[in-house]
């Protein structure tokens, strides 16, 4: 079996067409400009060691060597061996909340953003598991269905924001309920870990924990934030322009509300930990996910394959050196060499 694993870089390969036209374009301009000096016969007399031919041949072999270079750097692959693989673990749904008060920075850089580099390291600590993330504030949305595939969900991650939600709130019931609906069928061990401040505006969130807990779904609950709280910055074109104000004029202060996060995790049959400025907290909650048994989630057969780009690098190597050899004028000891002219 035979494969490229770059096979996107063979577009590259357009550029020799691309390459051998504007020499073609010189060679004709370079004509007409001879002719302007006067006679070409009489000028070709006047250079009769420049070859035209040669330069043809020196362009033939590099653009051969640039085209092994490309096909080595596109990394053609054989395969040598076909293996069975079994991976086992758990779904894990990240509920994370993008409201506003994310914002604020009493853990630093600031909730979010501290969010955001807990689960991309948590996702460094995965094998086998598979991952979704959700995100909410007023509503809740599918950020990332649930996938085995940590590189999409570190993409998926990156372009998470406050402005991934429209609606400004905190509706963790509805976080719940859309976590829930986004897992596959199947006898899967399920864990729903709500990453938020704990400002739920909505309610409902406890009975909706109950009600999720009753499906054999766990549910982990992470607060971001400290109990002192701290003021939500308001920003503008990527700048902080100020804080959030009440109508009175007064500083909001957005508060962790451990309560709530606490009433959640225990309905759901989780844990609720507290992040600091040290510790985001996702680090406990795996300790305890690797004690729940994991289920076996796939079994697939696939090619092992073994790189031959070296053998590629190597011809376009050769062809480079033979090029280096071959000058633009032409060789008088070559000239004279004439096997079938009669003496």
């Amino acid at each position: 079996m035979f494969r490229f694993a770059h096979p996107y870089l063979l577009y590259l390969l357009a550029l020799i067409p691309l390459c051998i036209l504007a020499f073609s374009f010189y060679l004709i301009w370079r004509r007409k400009a001879l002719n302007r000096y006067g006679n070409l016969d009489l000028i070709r007399k006047l250079i009769p060691e420049y070859s035209t031919k040669k330069l043809i041949l020196k362009l033939t072999l590099l653009m051969i060597a640039f085209a092994f270079l490309i096909v080595a750097l596109a990394d053609p692959q054989t395969g040598s061996k076909l293996e069975k693989v079994q991976r086992k673990g758990i779904d894990i749904m990240i509920a994370l909340d993008v409201s506003n008060s994310m914002l604020a920075q009493d853990i630093r850089p600031n909730r979010l953003e501290r969010s955001r580099q807990a689960i991309s390291k948590m996702l460094d600590n995965l094998d086998g598991d598979r991952i979704g993330i959700v995100v909410f504030a007023g509503r809740a949305y599918t950020q990332l269905p649930i996938t085995t595939d940590y590189t999409a969900a570190k993409l998926f991650l990156s372009t998470i924001s406050t402005n991934s939600v429209p609606i400004q709130g905190t509706a963790i019931a509805d976080a719940i309920d859309l976590s829930a609906k986004s897992f596959n069928q199947g006898d899967r061990n399920k864990v729903i870990i709500i990453i938020t401040d704990g400002e739920d505006h909505e309610g409902e969130a406890v009975e909706k924990a109950e009600a999720v807990a009753k499906t054999g779904i766990r549910i982990y609950t992470i607060g971001m934030g400290l109990p002192d709280g701290a003021p939500i910055p308001v920003i503008a074109n990527d700048i902080q322009i100020g804080y959030k104000k009440a109508k009175d004029g007064t500083t909001i202060i957005s508060r962790l509300d451990e309560a709530i996060l606490q009433k959640i995790s225990t309905a759901g049959g989780g844990l609720y930990v507290r992040a600091n400025n040290s510790e985001a907290g996702l680090q406990t909650v795996l300790d305890d996910l690797n004690k729940i048994e994991k289920s076996e989630i796939e079994t697939r057969q696939f090619s092992a394959y073994e790189d031959r780009f070296q053998y590629f690098i190597a011809l376009s190597l050769i062809f480079l050196i033979l090029e280096l050899f071959i000058f633009d004028k032409k060789n008088q000891w070559f000239n004279q060499f004439k096997p079938f002219e009669k003496k």
